[in-house]
This record gives C-alpha cells, structure tokens and sequence, in this order.
C-alpha cells in the first residue's frame, strides 16, 4: 500500500475542498485521498467512490507529485475539433456574410467543407471565432453617404456638444422635442412563459399623439396630447408651456425638419416667447434625445400588454409618461444618457 504522511493543515484542506470545488471530477480526487488520510483500506476506498485500484494509485500519484494543487489539474485537452483548421477562412467568410442562425451556419460549413456537427458544436465554433449574435441595428434614410455622416458629426461636435456642456453648466435649458403617434393596437413582445400567449388585437384605428419635450439634464418630460393630428398649433402649445415653467435662463430645443415645426407661425412665436429653435440634420434621429423616451414607453407600458378600451390604452402612456422621472428616475437617466450614436465607423451589411 502507497504511504502519504498527512499533515493535519493537508486533511482540512483535502475535507473543505471535495465539498466546495466547483468540479466534480476534482471533488472526487479529493474524497479519495481524504478517506486515505483517515486511514481507510484502497479496497473499501475503491468500493466506496466506485473506482478501479488503476485510478486510486493514479489519484495518489497526483497527490505526491503535487499536492492538494495537483489534484485539481484535470489535465484533459479534449480532441482538437477539425473546423479548427479552417477557423482563419470561415471568420472571414462570416464577417463579410453574416448569417442569423446557428441552422444557416451549420449548413454553409458542411456545404463548404463536407463537415457537419450539431448546433452546439457549431455555436461554439462561432464564439471561438469571436461572433456574436447581435441586434441588427439600422441606419436612417442617406446617413449611408460620407457627406451625410460628415455634416451628422461635425453638427454633433460644433453645436450639440457645446450647447449640452451648457445646460449641464445651467447656462442653458435645452429641450428635445418630437411626436410620437401611439395607435391602438396590439404590441408584440416577449414574454417568458411555458406555452406562447397570445393577446388580443384592438381596431387599431384610434391613436394617441403626444408631443413631447425632454430637458437634456433633468429629463423633465413637457407633453401636449390629442387624437387628431400633431401640427404647428400643438408646437405652438408645447412652445407656451416652456416658456411658462419660469426658468430664468435661455430656452434651446432641437427638434427635426418636419415640416410644421419650421413654418413662419412656429419660428415668429418662439422668438417673440425667447426660445432658440435649433433643427437637427436631416436623416439624423440618432441625435434627437427623446427618440430614446418613446422607446422606454412602448416597452414600459405597450409591449405584450393588453387594453381593451382606448381611455385605458391612453391612461397607461399618459402615467408612464408622467412617472417616468420620478417612478422611473434610474433606468431614465441611464437611458437618456448624453452619448450619440456614431455612424462614422459602423459596418453596414451589403445588400
């Protein structure tokens, strides 16, 4: 029989770590040479972790080679995988023909090179060669051409950014206005369920439209509300409601190029109230702050939700709306959060 003089510190350390290991196969290595320590027989050792004599004197080995410490090197490596050889030309292939999902991945492998394996195999191909399934993002309207992106940046870096720096300094009160047109229907989301659900779908002919107005630093959120139509009057209403909230510095909102927020009615009266209008770049929502707001609504109060009455249905964006930023405060701020969306250096997927 192999002699092991244990030291008392060997023991506690054998006895805390085949209980708290985090693998298995390591714990067991340790209750073998616990019980040894203990002074069981290596015949009711082998019966009692269910080994063969081979692997106890293999474990034992390992003890005297190197300890506590060498017990827990599994020494495994595993069988190198034969899509590793073509690791360089598939991450190439990929990056420039991205695919969607593991299935279609799989099935270009084997039409590529006649190898085929299972999706969790090829998932973890994919992640050895540093793919991510990641959200399609989309890019608006002509914000494709260097022209475009050159004016987005240089309006972001020469106006934006200086007049924000304002505001956080209090210099400023800068506002983000847009309108949203919620209509009354049925908002498809996810939920996590054991069988799908399925929710009703109303009319869809009614809508709620708000026009909002979002405080850049305290995410202050100003609406006007109707179920007609958002027009020159209602900015003009929105235009009343800034200039009376008794801020005693200048007035900034950016806003986009819709057509009646750039009428004559709308530009004479905010100077004749001391607002600043500033419009966005064409093609450039990525800019405009409370675009965010609308989102945060939709999920907060639509998606995979259900109203069977329109007064319900604009009770539940009227509350989210005006609870956002007391209710709400934390996840609002991270997600009006004074960064910008770039299109200087993203990938845009070929058609």
């Amino acid at each position: 029989m192999l002699q092991i003089d244990f030291t008392p510190e060997e023991i506690s350390h054998l006895h805390y770590e085949r209980y708290h290991h985090p693998h298995p196969k390591v714990q067991k290595k340790m209750e073998v040479l616990y019980l040894k320590s203990q002074g069981i027989t290596h015949k009711e050792i082998c019966r009692l972790c269910q080994i063969s004599k081979t692997t106890l004197t293999k474990y034992i080995r390992q003890y005297q080679s190197g300890g506590v410490e060498g017990l827990k090197n599994l020494g495994y490596q595993g069988q190198p995988s034969h899509l590793n050889q073509h690791a360089d030309s598939f991450k190439e292939y990929f990056e420039s023909h991205p695919v969607s999902t593991v299935a279609e991945a799989s099935a270009v492998i084997e039409r590529l090179t006649g190898i085929k394996r299972s999706p969790t195999q090829i998932r973890a191909f994919l992640k050895r060669l540093g793919l991510r399934c990641l959200k399609v993002g989309f890019i608006p309207g002509k914000t494709v051409e260097e022209k475009k992106i050159a004016e987005q940046e240089t309006y972001r870096e020469e106006q934006l950014e200086p007049l924000l720096k304002l505001a956080s300094a209090l210099e400023k009160a800068v506002f983000f206005v847009d309108a949203a047109h919620f209509v009354h229907r049925a908002y498809l989301g996810f939920l996590w369920c054991l069988t799908r659900t399925f929710i009703c779908s109303p009319s869809g002919r009614k809508r709620f439209n708000v026009l909002g107005a979002v405080n850049a630093i305290s995410k202050e959120i100003i609406t006007v509300t109707n179920e007609t139509y958002i027009n020159s009057e209602s900015l003009c209403q929105l235009l009343f409601k800034l200039a009376n909230l008794g801020l005693n510095i200048p007035v900034t909102i950016i806003l986009d190029n819709a057509r009646y927020q750039k009428c004559q009615l709308v530009q004479g009266y905010a100077k004749e109230l001391g607002i600043e209008l500033l419009y966005l770049p064409s093609y450039s929502p990525q800019l405009n702050l409370i675009e965010r707001l609308w989102r945060f609504v939709r999920n907060e109060c639509l998606y995979s939700k259900y109203y069977s009455d329109f007064s319900d249905f604009k009770l539940a964006i009227a509350n989210c709306i005006a609870t956002a930023n007391t209710n709400q405060k934390e996840k609002l701020d991270s997600l009006l959060a004074l960064n910008f969306q770039s299109f200087k250096k993203v990938k845009v997927l070929a058609a």
